[in-house]
């Protein structure tokens, strides 16, 4: 045992966010100060511009060689879309006035396709069905009920674009074999959207088996001016100075 008697702890607070402890042995100060950003802040807004500048430089690099590496598949989807059957040309080739029309066969497949496919998906009862798991008791299945009512509620009622967005999204699926639906909360509306995004907006590496599985996942978004003004004055991006946009097309529009 020691007999040696303790030295008495003395603890100063000269600052609430500071706290002195001083000891004939040691010295510590514990500093309480709040971070200036808070949890889920845009980092952008503290980063150097230095920094965001190179981190930038390395992302364009990046898509730019994920887009370049697809080309090909750009190519066969521009000649699928060509014999859809949805517009006529003036051909000079085989010989001039030679008929530019295609078949729609094609189109014909593609409405069977999503016309069949929203009947199945979107049913007269809605687009959401619950099923418990487990031992069926009546607690749980009144939560179901809840649940599959308000889910309804919020597809049908306060996302009125859900349907039309989907429709879209099965159109493009049986054409280019792969469409994708972003769902996220809009801060410009103030609720969840959900929007159909083509493949062609879609870029990843290429020969990657999913996107779970994919170093970057790269949505072209393609937004208005004022739409993205509404943004950074709502915070969602940062407030910077940027040209005037210009309409550009790729070869799929």
């Amino acid at each position: 045992m020691m007999d040696k008697a303790l030295s008495p702890m003395v603890i100063e607070i000269e600052d609430p966010e500071e706290i002195s402890i001083d000891t004939d042995e040691f010295s510590l100060t514990i500093s309480s100060s709040e971070p200036e950003e808070e949890f889920d802040s845009n980092l952008a807004e503290f980063m150097d511009e230095r920094e965001l500048q190179h981190l930038a430089s390395d992302l364009i690099r990046d898509i730019e060689e994920d887009e370049s590496a697809r080309k090909e598949w750009i190519k066969t989807y521009v000649d699928g879309l060509n014999l859809l059957g949805l517009k006529y040309e003036e051909r000079t080739e085989p010989w001039p006035g030679a008929c530019g029309v295609f078949y729609p066969i094609l189109s014909e497949a593609a409405v069977r396709f999503q016309s069949e496919s929203i009947m199945e998906q979107f049913p007269a009862a809605g687009p959401v069905k619950t099923q418990i798991v487990g031992k069926v008791t009546p607690e749980k299945t009144s939560a179901a009920d809840r649940v599959q009512e308000d889910m309804n509620w919020r597809l049908t009622e306060q996302m009125p674009e859900y349907r039309p967005e989907h429709e879209k999204l099965l159109w493009s699926l049986a054409l280019a074999g792969s469409a994708f639906k972003k769902i996220y909360f809009d801060p410009s509306l103030g609720r969840q959207v959900a929007v159909f995004v083509p493949a062609e907006d879609i870029i990843v590496p290429y020969g990657i088996s999913s996107l779970e599985n994919s170093p970057r996942v790269t949505h072209v978004m393609r937004k208005t001016e004022n739409d993205v003004k509404k943004l950074m004055a709502s915070g969602f991006y940062r407030d910077v100075d940027l040209p005037e946009p210009q309409n550009v097309l790729d070869d799929v529009e």
